[in-house]
């Protein structure tokens, strides 16, 4: 960046500062927070005013590690809050542990005042666990959707990049915290402001409410055919009730033995091997990330036995369902 930035005309009519509270959460992710931070410092730059600022806090007050092994020096521990603040609460790894009694206690007291309160990452999680997610849109990244919608069916949870609902916002990781700053950035001081931050950062397309996080499904599995991608988006929208080969075939206008050459010719595997993949994937998910009972995860991964849930997963992962719980269920219920 250079050391003359052009600056633009914001006209803050002499309003004081908005106040940034970052809360982080043990093995936070550096890249989403940092992403947050850079937004609200170039914004100051680009203006050359004190347009925002920014502190940092968490249990204890001293120090908080992100996922990197980095350690951070904290400006406080969890403070009382001014109404106008706004939290930018960082989740990260083990969001599920790191989410404890006294931060949820602090979360919700705070809430009380109105204020704007951000998850950034997976902290959706803590908002959610805290109850303030509530019949509310929020969104989380892709790896914790899973668990986290069978863990909290009061949400309604997006694909986005990020969510704004009301004083509610939550983003799905990595640089999606820049397009949600870049939201905040414009409606505070306009889209030339927006702009000229997303210039610095050299972020070319700024994404909105309305992208997904993830990618299409030609460009993640490498193939561009409009019927097997179909095909692929109805198994990954019906895990718990899986459909047959046949009608999937049917409703992409195929006979089943063309979706079995197609599968083959492309994914070098069966339909009904991929859809079983998938299927023990999410349960892997939920094993891993929830305190969900073995029996219940079968279910949700649409198997009626867990003798057959339990011979499956161990096809495909060489362990037992039971031996995975077995050796995450002291880190799920710390």
């Amino acid at each position: 960046m250079g050391d003359t930035p052009q600056i633009v005309d914001v006209d803050n009519n002499g309003a004081k500062p908005r106040h940034f509270v970052f809360v982080l959460i043990d093995n936070f992710t550096m890249l989403s927070f940092a992403s947050a931070v850079e937004c609200l410092r170039i914004s100051n730059r680009m203006s050359g005013q004190t347009l925002y600022t920014w502190s940092l806090c968490g249990e204890g007050g001293e120090l908080k590690t992100c996922s990197a092994g980095t350690s951070f020096k904290l400006d406080s521990d969890l403070p009382e809050l001014g109404r106008d603040d706004v939290v930018m609460l960082c989740g990260g790894v083990d969001v599920q542990v790191a989410t404890t009694k006294r931060l949820l206690g602090w979360m919700r007291r705070e809430a009380r005042k109105g204020l704007v309160m951000a998850g950034l990452c997976t902290a959706a999680y803590a908002l959610a666990k805290a109850g303030l997610l509530d019949g509310r849109k929020a969104t989380t990244h892709w790896e914790n959707q899973d668990s986290f919608s069978e863990e909290f069916d009061e949400v309604d949870l997006k694909k986005s990049v990020f969510v704004t609902d009301g004083n509610r916002l939550t983003t799905a990781g990595g640089t999606s915290s820049i397009d949600l700053m870049l939201k905040i950035i414009a409606d505070d001081h306009g889209d030339e402001l927006a702009n000229a931050v997303a210039d610095q950062l050299i972020y070319t397309t700024i994404r909105t409410d309305q992208d997904t996080q993830r990618l299409s499904v030609p460009t993640r599995i490498g193939v561009r055919h409009p019927k097997l991608s179909q095909v692929i988006q109805m198994m990954e929208a019906n895990i718990e009730e899986p459909i047959s080969p046949s009608i999937l075939a049917k409703d992409v206008g195929m006979s089943t033995r063309q979706l079995e050459r197609l599968f083959r010719r492309y994914l070098n595997r069966s339909p009904k091997r991929y859809y079983m993949e998938l299927r023990l994937q999410k349960a892997r998910n939920l094993l891993l990330q929830t305190d969900m009972s073995v029996i219940n995860v079968a279910l949700a991964c649409g198997f009626a036995s867990p003798s057959h849930f339990s011979k499956c997963y161990r096809s495909h992962y060489d362990t037992t369902p039971y031996r995975e719980r077995g050796t995450n269920s002291a880190r799920l219920s710390v």
